[in-house]
């Protein structure tokens, strides 16, 4: 039955005109914003009003302002590297996008595309941001694919990956397999990009010198996996190639390089600004919601971490809706590009926060559901691994803070209030 509902499933897309672009959804594409196409048969069809709430319409269900997303629910097959240091070490995942949920307010692939889809999402788009979310957990520690895997790890790597997946994109893994993409990597170009790569260069006066050392970020945790994973000049080899494999993916960033102090401010970076900023203000809420409907196990000291972790994303939340305008430092006072990169790259670091905390909050789900999801906790007692959540959930808290407030801020070298 699943092979002849593969086949019904994709020959409905093939009922859209073959120029309009909605041909390719369900092929190429996965989602795309609709002016005034219609979708093929087979396809769902997201109506988003000004406040930003979704639902999925009929066809003829957009009314005035709001913004319209048509996708085809797949499956979608992606080849994925979930090591960038290791590139002919793949996973082949077949995926789809389930029906809509009637026990949540609002689908998590329906914010995804309000959030981060401008246009088109196509499923080589998809599929490289599946990677860099698989890659960032197992940097980060909320995946553990270890050499030689037995099968028991194996089924905790795949509850963690399947739910990781559903809480960052919305998106249901059927299958997943281990598969050698020797053949497809491109050794040549690897080496090209890293000859290529330019060498770091000094933060100009203006930027904050504790900046990088008060922000714990996951390029840090994965240099310092790589780096007991071999010795000597393997080590270093490894982790150059793996954050030249990083830079070559990763989108647009804002540089604060000694090269940037006279520049104008690169169009590019201020998108970049406004994006990070959009997906915080639209995210952080369906995040704290996630969290608050954590259940954890009875006992004072989870219950006074978990308050105080909402507490503070409700802080953050706040700060994100108050947020000054870039290029101003006050009103009918232009600030300096180099501020403006500034900023822009903190806004970007939290950002990258945000995705940590999505991936955390998966892992706190599967923690705090053993019996649910089995082996996948890793021990018969949560407590202990909630806990250590938590912890983990305080520095990522404290990172978005961070960043937030320097973004706030007209210079590195302001006064800052202290915040509760």
């Amino acid at each position: 039955m699943g092979l002849f509902s593969f086949v019904r499933r994709r020959s409905t897309a093939a009922d859209a005109a073959p120029g309009s672009p909605c041909a390719e959804l369900g092929r190429s594409v996965v989602a795309m914003r609709l002016r005034g196409e219609q979708v093929a048969g087979g396809c769902v069809q997201v109506v988003f009003s000004e406040a930003g709430q979704s639902r999925r319409a009929a066809a003829s269900g957009v009314r005035g302002t709001e913004v319209a997303y048509g996708f085809h629910p797949g499956p979608y097959g992606i080849d994925m590297a979930p090591f960038a240091a290791a590139p002919e070490t793949g996973l082949r995942i077949r995926f789809v996008i389930d029906a809509a949920d009637p026990r949540v307010a609002q689908q998590r692939f329906d914010l995804y595309l309000f959030s981060e889809v401008a246009e088109v999402l196509t499923v080589e788009g998809l599929r490289a941001a599946v990677e860099a979310a698989v890659q960032e957990a197992l940097a980060q520690g909320m995946l553990d694919l270890p050499p030689c895997t037995s099968l028991d790890e194996w089924n905790a790597f795949r509850a963690g990956l399947n739910q990781l997946l559903y809480t960052r994109f919305g998106i249901t893994v059927e299958d997943c397999l281990p598969v050698d993409l020797g053949e497809q990597a491109d050794y040549a170009a690897q080496l090209r990009a890293r000859a290529q790569a330019p060498a770091p260069a000094a933060e100009p006066a203006g930027a904050d010198p504790a900046a990088s050392r008060a922000s714990v970020t996951a390029q840090t945790t994965g240099a310092t996996s790589t780096a007991s994973a071999a010795t000597g000049a393997a080590a270093a080899a490894t982790a150059t190639d793996a954050a030249a494999t990083a830079a070559a993916k990763a989108p647009r960033r804002a540089t604060l390089g000694a090269a940037a102090l006279g520049a104008p401010l690169l169009a590019g970076q201020a998108a970049d600004d406004a994006h990070a900023l959009r997906r915080l203000f639209l995210e952080l809420p369906v995040l704290s919601s996630g969290l608050r409907q954590v259940a954890l196990p009875p006992g004072q000291a989870l219950f006074l971490a978990h308050r105080s972790l909402l507490q503070r994303i409700a802080l953050i939340a706040l700060d994100v809706n108050t947020m000054p305008v870039l290029a101003l430092a006050a009103p009918n006072q232009p600030l300096p590009a180099v501020q403006q990169q500034r900023r822009a790259h903190h806004s970007i670091e939290a950002a990258r926060g945000l995705d940590q905390a999505w991936a955390l909050l998966a892992r706190l789900q599967l923690a705090a559901n053993p019996l649910q999801f089995g082996a996948a906790c890793g021990s018969t007692d949560p407590e202990p691994m909630l806990a250590a959540l938590l912890d983990d959930a305080d520095r990522i808290v404290s990172n978005l803070d961070h960043h937030l407030s320097q973004r706030r801020i007209a210079s590195a070298d302001a006064r800052l209030e202290p915040s509760l």
